[in-house]
């Protein structure tokens, strides 16, 4: 297990095709969402060919979207939430509602796809949807790990016959892929008789169509790729959300701090949207958003395996009970790596003495930080190396406008803390906050208006 930055720069940027997901790890991921680009050998070719779906501009033709949902956003809580509160200061579970804006985001910019989450249309997805990994991966059974532990031993083409094993992981799993993957073909047949679609599904398509032969995407591919999107353009975001507003609850400088930034930028513009450049002003913003990312990594470990022998480079020595200072770590082929996103988020060395502590000013020192070169956000072990998110821009530009929106309209805060309402992060596939006596996942937050 790794966290030293020295040995992850090499691992994810230096020989990152060398180091692929570990067997388990990456049948598991084509088990949740298929052969997507989270496949398990054939990511380079597919990220080529995606890649133009996340430019900048097509970014920015977002802005507008990420506006519209967080206003949606707004106004539901002021219509319909804070209303019927006598204390006007409603306890909000904030995964639930962050979650439902994510959704229709990936919706409509990845699949020109309305599911109409924040008005409150229940679909077959939402469904599919509803804890699916709480259900299925926060407490394994002791005999489904050691059938996990066996996968290495199982030839590529018999793994494929998983997905049926008659347990109630496997099962939601496959119910909610079939369900998916029914889904995806009927969006891109009506994205591909619209045709001129600026959803990220269309520019993928039009893409695809052009590629080397050699190197297009196979159907079944194309189809997983939806899958893919859904899943790591609205999931993972809304619980990086959910943490940050977890974090300024508990922080209230810290959320009154942006809001005076967020008056500086309406001071000077004189449209109702943020510009890139008006987001990337907002400097403690983006401060807080990282130091809440460090602390509350989505995925708290990597697992990776080497596919030759080498040497692993370290940053930071390592004595032995001897005295000996060891400087690199041979390795043999086929010997399992997990790298520790959670590790090196906290590590000391990095991020200074109060690195278990949530301060953003790290951020705006550089001299506090030590520079890594591992992310591309923030040095963050989150956006790293060959197999980095492709969307991540994507949810930065999201998070901010979602951020930024509900901030200037209301104020967040913890409700009196007990067995009941105190959090824990829980390792459901992605790091999830739950608390005692509540089913999923729950994030509440006392949520009050801004007049």
């Amino acid at each position: 297990m790794l966290a030293d930055p020295k040995a992850l720069q090499y691992i994810l940027h230096m020989t990152g095709y060398h180091y692929p997901k570990s067997t388990d790890r990456a049948h598991f991921n084509e088990l949740v969402v298929g052969k997507g680009l989270v496949a398990f050998n054939t990511h380079q070719r597919q990220r080529k060919i995606i890649s133009p779906s996340f430019n900048a501009p097509q970014l920015r033709s977002f802005l507008p979207l990420f506006h519209r949902t967080a206003s949606k956003l707004v106004q539901r809580w002021n219509d319909d939430v804070i209303p019927v509160d006598p204390s006007g200061q409603p306890l909000i579970n904030m995964n639930v509602w962050l979650s439902r804006a994510t959704l229709d985001v990936i919706g409509e910019a990845g699949f020109d796809f309305q599911f109409g989450s924040l008005d409150d249309i229940k679909t077959p997805l939402a469904a599919q949807y509803d804890n699916l990994f709480v259900d299925s991966t926060l407490y394994p059974a002791w005999y489904d790990l050691i059938f996990k532990e066996s996968w290495h031993f199982i030839p590529e083409p018999l793994l494929e016959y998983v997905r049926y094993v008659p347990t109630r992981e496997y099962r939601r799993f496959r119910s909610f892929l079939d369900y998916i993957r029914n889904m995806s073909r009927e969006m891109i047949k009506e994205s591909m008789i619209n045709g001129d679609g600026k959803d990220i599904m269309s520019v993928l398509l039009r893409a695809n169509e052009s590629s080397d032969p050699k190197s297009k995407m196979a159907d079944n591919e194309v189809i997983d790729q939806i899958s893919t999107l859904l899943l790591a353009g609205h999931d993972t975001t809304a619980n990086t959300l959910t943490w940050f507003f977890y974090e300024v609850a508990r922080h209230p400088d810290a959320q009154e701090r942006i809001r005076q930034e967020i008056a500086v930028v309406r001071a000077r513009t004189n449209s109702e949207e943020y510009t890139t450049s008006d987001l990337d002003s907002m400097v403690y913003t983006q401060a807080a958003l990282k130091e809440s990312m460090r602390l509350h990594p989505i995925f708290w470990m990597l697992a990776r395996v080497a596919t030759r022998d080498d040497v692993i480079p370290l940053a930071f020595p390592i004595t032995t009970k001897s005295g000996e200072q060891i400087t690199s770590i041979p390795i043999k082929k086929g010997t399992p790596i997990d790298i520790s996103t959670a590790a090196y988020n906290r590590l000391p060395e990095v991020w200074g003495e109060d690195s278990n502590e949530w301060n953003p000013e790290r951020f705006l020192d550089p001299n506090r930080v030590r520079q890594s070169n591992i992310g591309l956000f923030g040095n963050l072990l989150l956006a790293s190396g060959s197999r980095a998110c492709i969307g991540w821009r994507f949810s930065v530009l999201e998070m901010q406008i979602l951020i930024t929106t509900l901030l200037e309209n209301f104020e967040f805060s913890l409700p009196p803390q007990n067995e009941k309402t105190k959090i824990y992060r829980k390792p459901s596939h992605v790091m999830m906050p739950m608390a005692d006596g509540e089913k999923g996942a729950w994030m509440g937050l006392r949520v009050k208006p801004i007049n």
